[in-house]
């Protein structure tokens, strides 16, 4: 005979992510392209502000800053494509368990590093590497996107949050 415990008992199917929350997972990988191609470009040799001195004093390029601006590049790009776990109705291996306390961790992990950023990019010595102001025009494009994503991170958190609460409860 067969006796269903909670502990055997089927897990609810959780709602499906609403389209908002789905949107803002997608917008959140294609802010973090722009940056990327720009860190790709420099690590390219293609002029984006950076006079060849700055490039070989401060970024070592050419040399190890190459992996290092295009490894950032990637992982930027790989930890933007996160979220979209949390929006997808076919791929759950996570428990959202593990998974809304690391999404959660994450959205404050972003708010701090996007406030951090705003302070070194209003520092003096970071407004002189560059050597014109279309190129800062040009940097501000590029990176300006990414001033979204702890935004839109802390929305598709609360959304999976909310649609995973019995998940969540012991």
């Amino acid at each position: 005979m067969y006796v269903m415990t909670t502990a055997t008992a089927p897990r609810p199917a959780s709602a499906r992510a609403p389209v908002w929350a789905r949107r803002a997972a997608h917008a959140i990988a294609w802010c973090a392209v722009p940056s990327g191609l720009w860190r790709i470009a420099m690590a390219s040799g293609v002029h984006v502000g950076y006079s060849d001195q700055v490039l070989r004093d401060v970024f070592d390029i050419p040399g190890w800053g190459i992996a290092y601006v295009v490894g950032l590049s990637v992982l930027t790009e790989l930890a933007a494509l996160f979220p979209l776990l949390l929006v997808s109705d076919r791929w759950r291996p996570l428990l959202p368990r593990v998974l809304t306390p690391l999404a959660w961790t994450a959205s404050g992990a972003l708010v701090l590093v996007a406030l951090w950023q705003l302070v070194v990019a209003f520092t003096v010595e970071s407004q002189t590497y560059m050597s014109s102001g279309t190129a800062q025009t040009v940097w501000t494009l590029a990176f300006a996107p990414l001033f979204a994503i702890p935004a839109l991170m802390t929305a598709v958190t609360w959304s999976y949050a909310k649609r995973h609460q019995g998940a969540l409860r012991p």
